[in-house]
């Protein structure tokens, strides 16, 4: 049995580290997609979130500074989004896959530019990453027998993002779901014309989804520079945002089932890094194909759940107010 818990729990707590970009970018589609607005861009301020914490840290040393040139840079691009899309009433996927283009492009541009290292930041010191956080009371828990161990391995050790993802989800919940700033932001995607004959501003509650989305994406993209990784390199995000956008179509737009999905695609991703170079059945699997099943299953998904996950009746369509 112990044999089977030191095979079990580095993965399941490799799954939590793995699936956390990805449930901070889906829940930032969630908010987005909620107010109207489809946005295939997070995988675009993700990567501007990912460059903008990781140089930040460079410069400042700090981590949290990083943190919150994330957030300010992948608001900017949800910001252009939301004013392409809301005020000019442009095309939302054109939109959004320009902000891919253009956050790949200039990122990897003002890396080389800044720093000379070929597209990447020099290395960040211990300093300027985020430290893994013990469990509180992690030596009395440890003494649980197997249960114990299983939940510090698991559950300890994390770095704050990762706690703060999940805990985000419920917030998200509450948020949506129990708070007249929800209801509105949700009638929007469903009926804006109800909340403007309501005397609500259809472009503000927009803007404002499109903006949590923009911080959301900026704090994932933190987390894939600053805590998984130690530096940041050219299209680092790896079409996370992509698979967060499947998740969130595969979760049909809900915040827990977005947090299932996003843990199974996790999963997933830990058992392929884990199984790289082991024999499966006799046959060693190339890295490369183990890499891709994330990618496949995302494939897989979509085809089997797109057509009964009914979307927000206004996503995507720009809202015209009547005279």
């Amino acid at each position: 049995m112990e044999a089977l818990l030191d095979t079990i729990a580095p993965i399941l707590a490799a799954t939590l580290r793995v699936a956390t970009p990805l449930i901070l970018a889906a829940l930032a589609g969630l908010f987005a997609e909620r107010s109207g607005v489809v946005d295939v861009g997070l995988e675009g301020k993700m990567l501007a979130g990912a460059f903008a914490a990781a140089a930040t840290a460079t410069v400042t040393g700090s981590v949290w500074y990083g943190l919150g040139a994330a957030i300010g840079a992948a608001s900017l691009l949800a910001l252009l989004h939301a004013f392409a899309c809301v005020t000019l009433r442009g095309n939302q996927v054109v939109s959004g896959m320009a902000i891919n283009v253009l956050a790949a492009g200039l990122t990897a541009t003002l890396a080389l530019a800044w720093f000379r290292q070929g597209g990447q930041t020099p290395a960040l010191p211990a300093d300027a990453r985020f430290p893994a956080l013990p469990l509180p009371g992690a030596e009395w828990i440890a003494e649980i027998p197997l249960l114990g161990r299983l939940l510090v391995t698991v559950i300890g050790g994390h770095t704050a993002p990762v706690y703060i993802a999940f805990a985000l989800v419920p917030v998200a919940a509450f948020l949506l779901w129990r708070t007249r700033f929800g209801l509105r932001l949700r009638a929007c995607g469903e009926n804006p014309a109800a909340v403007d004959s309501a005397g609500i501003s259809v472009a503000k509650l927009r803007y404002a989804g499109v903006l949590i989305a923009g911080v959301l994406c900026g704090m994932a993209g933190a987390t894939i520079s600053t805590a998984q990784g130690a530096a940041f390199s050219t299209d680092m995000t790896a079409g996370r945002g992509f698979i967060a956008l499947a998740a969130l179509i595969v979760a049909k737009w809900r915040p827990w089932p977005v947090l299932w999905t996003c843990l199974a695609f996790g999963l997933l991703d830990a058992l392929a890094i884990r199984l790289q170079g082991v024999p499966v059945f006799g046959v060693t699997v190339p890295v490369q194909a183990m890499q891709a099943v994330p990618y496949v299953l995302t494939v897989v998904l979509l085809a089997g759940f797109v057509g009964r996950a009914i979307p927000p009746r206004a996503a995507g369509v720009p809202y015209v107010k009547e005279r």
